[in-house]
């Protein structure tokens, strides 16, 4: 049986919002579940006043795995 990494979370949604919301302060704008890379990660989008982050964090650990900023 193939590797799937949508059994191998952890963490939930709220748990990994809270995570990403003490590295980056501000308004969640969206929430996803997404694979990268082969591993299951939570996309969460906040606004800050000078633009967006989307913090990825690993839903299995937790760990904070990529920070990017648009400031469009």
């Amino acid at each position: 049986m193939p590797y799937n990494p949508w059994y191998n979370r952890q963490i939930t949604q709220q748990q990994a919002v809270q995570i990403a919301l003490q590295r980056v302060p501000g308004q969640v704008i969206r929430v996803e579940l997404d694979t990268e890379n082969g591993m299951l990660v939570y996309e969460v989008k906040i606004r800050v006043v000078y633009g967006v982050y989307e913090v990825k964090v690993n839903a299995a650990t937790g760990a904070i795995v990529d920070i990017d900023f648009d400031d469009n």
